[in-house]
């Protein structure tokens, strides 16, 4: 098991710092995280240490499906994101990581760095979404399964290392679809339904099917993983949506966890693999 508290203290930093637009400022040396998500796109930002020390989001539809369909549109985003929390930091920020879904490749993988450098940073590394996530969570056996806006992404860990990953294209954009459709309504006023906690317990009969198909996807990696899994780590701003663990966990008969402010896990992570890049004076791809 994770160190759950740990993890929940750590992300809530993030969001302290995201809600009331403050920084941590005067550190030595900044390490920035870019996260390019189907609803949401990110930057979190480390200190020399690996503190907490800045975030911001943006909701965007410039990623689908794990695909970048807007460069322009995300580096746009990107670059507006950089400018606030370079003000909130009263310094430029240079180096920033980036990650992907585990099921990306080519040049669609390469096209997340692509958006950062656009944006003005220098991109050192890239790397999958849920080994950027165990940077936060710290997982020595189990999968990671980051639940985004279009994916499901997974990663099965086994002594600390990361020994199998996979993607597939359903999260949250599907549960906005299947409200729109039940209720009659615009994705977009679907979305916010959604995202509006105190309607989670009408939604949640009409996106179950949705929770369903994710614990099968769920069961289906655990199984191509040829590795045995007894603990499930959620993260990814879908896994949020009340009870979603609860439905996975009697689906697939494993322990679930999800960790407090589950969107912000990933993101942070990016931005520790950013640090851990330049002061092992790494450079590349994972």
């Amino acid at each position: 098991m994770i160190d759950i508290d740990r993890v929940n203290q750590y992300v809530s930093e993030f969001a302290e710092f995201i809600e009331s637009k403050t920084a941590l400022r005067g550190a030595k040396q900044y390490f920035a995280g870019v996260d390019l998500g189907t609803s949401y796109m990110a930057v979190a930002v480390v200190d020399e240490e690996g503190n907490p020390a800045a975030g911001a989001l943006r909701f965007a539809e410039v990623v689908r499906d794990g695909l970048v369909v807007d460069y322009v549109g995300a580096v746009q985003i990107i670059k507006e994101l950089k400018k606030e929390i370079e003000e909130l930091l009263d310094t430029e920020l240079e180096a920033a990581a980036v990650a992907y879904p585990p099921g990306s490749g080519g040049k669609n993988k390469d096209a997340f760095g692509y958006v950062a450098e656009g944006a003005g940073f220098e991109c050192i590394r890239d790397l999958d979404e849920p080994t950027a996530a165990n940077l936060v969570l710290q997982v020595d056996d189990g999968a990671i399964v980051d639940i985004g806006g279009g994916t499901t992404g997974m990663a099965v860990i086994k002594d600390g290392e990361v020994v199998y990953t996979g993607d597939q294209p359903t999260g949250g954009t599907h549960f906005s679809l299947v409200i729109a459709g039940a209720y009659k309504i615009p994705f977009e006023e679907a979305e916010e339904r959604k995202k509006d906690p105190s309607l989670q317990r009408e939604l949640f009969p009409v996106v179950k099917p949705v929770m369903e198909k994710i614990s099968l996807i769920i069961e289906k990696e655990c199984q191509m993983s040829g590795h045995s899994v007894e603990e499930i780590y959620l993260c990814g701003g879908t896994s949020a949506f009340n009870r979603i663990e609860k439905v996975i966990a009697d689906r697939t008969g494993l322990s679930v966890v999800k960790a407090d402010y589950p969107w912000l896990v990933t993101p942070a992570g990016i931005a520790l693999a950013c640090r851990e890049a330049i002061l092992n004076g790494y450079q590349g791809n994972d």
